[in-house]
């Protein structure tokens, strides 16, 4: 009785948003169960087929690379009037070429080359899949569609990379490539019964406001935006393999603990991310901002601490909790300053240069964490290098001036 007491709940909480926004928090959903195994297991994949952590990282940083030109096309298309349906059909179609190129990768090239498809489909896919938001949010604020959507991926990405872990657990960790493939075919099914909305009306798309009064305010924003994305990325690159490899007096862990542990970071998110993103969608946003920097600087310092004890496991368990707060912090946040900061017939470039700085930090980050796992032996430095940078942040965050209302 109780556990169909909480299930109409649920139900009744998610009925409030209107359908267009429940259709896109279910195909970001469904998008993340597939993405959760591959973004964060791919480095246990090609340790177990003998790649150092360099070659890992080249290669993750290569997608990254890739998913630039993705990102540009897509807001720029976007900006044009193109349906918001089409670049995530694009992106779909690209992963699962990607997937299966993985799946059955041995050597280098074959890596690299799968790498590739998955980049340019992540940059495909973001601009358009956070500007479908704002477009069919009303009457609901922006704000807390943000919110919801990050749960939504929140929850696909813990629960592909749980199931990530089990595939492991099982022997048979590349399995990860065809869950991913079978989430995309129902990604497609559900695009097919239900397109995503058109970008803003057509008579602001004809006379398109200047650049000038609105790119430099981004500017500030942009570089906080690279910083903080680079903790996700070095979750998915440096994380994993130290996990597996271990450092200085922690002992490594099986690759299927180790799949667990960053679950564990994927499963806090899931709970932090809807209380976390409401609170803080009625509050300015450094302070969204402020609270994600110290969180990741806190997180890395625990991180960096279990390195030098035999129990450190302890320590790095307990950096998940920061970690995990620090993404739920940036997260809605840094989207929905872009929205508000953007006028309206450039919010689809303007949401594509927010997803590049994930794409540069996705390259830079795991290119310097690769650098620094094979030449020391571990990952104490890294985590102590990113906590200083993430406390000297919050110097950028303090030039953030308060949002300005655009036509």
């Amino acid at each position: 009785m109780e556990q169909a007491q909480g299930r109409a709940r649920a139900r009744s909480w998610f009925t409030q948003f209107p359908a267009a926004l429940r259709h896109v928090a279910l195909i970001r959903l469904i998008a993340m169960l597939g993405a959760g195994g591959v973004l964060y297991l791919t480095p246990m994949v090609f340790h177990q087929a003998q790649f150092s952590a360099g070659r890992v990282t080249e290669g993750l940083a290569l997608a990254a690379l890739a998913g630039t030109l993705g990102r540009i096309l897509s807001g720029l298309l976007l900006d044009r009037g193109l349906n918001c349906a089409v670049p995530v059909l694009l992106a779909a179609l690209m992963a699962i070429a990607g997937d299966a190129r993985l799946m059955g990768a041995g050597s280098f090239g074959g890596y690299l080359q799968g790498q590739v498809l998955l980049g340019m489909a992540v940059g495909f896919y973001w601009p358009a899949i956070e500007l479908a938001v704002p477009l069919c949010c009303a009457p609901v604020p922006s704000g807390r569609a943000f919110a919801l959507m990050r749960s939504a991926d929140a929850l696909g990405i813990a629960a592909g990379a749980l199931l990530g872990a089990v595939l492991a657990w099982r022997g048979w960790l590349r399995g990860i490539y065809a869950v991913d493939i079978g989430c995309m075919l129902v990604l497609l099914l559900l695009l097919s019964r239900r397109q995503l909305p058109d970008p803003r009306p057509r008579e602001r798309l004809a006379h398109p406001s200047p650049w000038g009064p609105w790119l430099p305010g981004l500017l500030p924003l942009l570089a906080v935006a690279v910083l903080a994305t680079a903790m996700p990325a070095l979750m998915q690159s440096a994380l994993p393999l130290e996990l597996v490899r271990g450092s200085l007096l922690r002992r490594a862990l099986p690759v299927s603990l180790g799949a667990l542990t960053i679950g564990l970071q994927l499963a806090l998110l899931l709970l932090l991310q809807w209380p976390v993103g409401q609170a803080l969608a009625r509050r300015p946003v450094r302070t969204g901002l402020t609270l994600s920097l110290v969180s990741f600087a806190a997180g890395n310092l625990l991180l960096a601490g279990s390195a030098y004890s035999e129990r450190g496991l302890g320590l790095l368990l307990l950096a998940q909790l920061p970690l995990a707060l620090g993404m739920a912090c940036f997260l809605p946040t840094a989207t929905e300053a872009v929205v508000e900061r953007s006028p309206i017939e450039h919010q689809g470039l303007a949401l594509a240069l927010l997803s590049q700085c994930f794409a540069i930090s996705g390259f830079a980050a795991p290119l310097l964490a690769g650098r620094l796992l094979d030449g020391q032996g571990h990952g104490a430095g890294l985590w102590l290098l990113m906590a200083v940078a993430c406390l000297g942040g919050l110097l950028m965050v303090r030039g953030l001036g308060p949002r300005r209302a655009l036509p």
